[in-house]
């Protein structure tokens, strides 16, 4: 569960109409500060990463998936 700050200043970069990655930065941050802590069983930022975007997508960010936004044509 991500913490009131973070939800608070995600919301405050929505209402200023900043682009979703913005918003889902705050999620990241906060990730990022957990694993240097070891509060996390992440090895690597790329794992803080991936956790803070899922949190973000959770609390209603319009994160893009993974892999951008093209879709392969088969």
């Amino acid at each position: 569960m991500p913490s009131k700050s973070t939800l608070q200043k995600a919301k405050k970069a929505k209402r200023e109409g900043k682009a979703a990655t913005t918003q889902a930065g705050e999620f990241v941050k906060e990730e990022m500060h957990h694993v240097r802590e070891g509060k996390h069983g992440a090895r690597s930022s790329k794992q803080a990463v991936a956790v803070g975007l899922s949190k973000a997508r959770r609390a209603g960010v319009k994160v893009p998936p993974k892999g951008g936004t093209r879709s392969r044509k088969k």
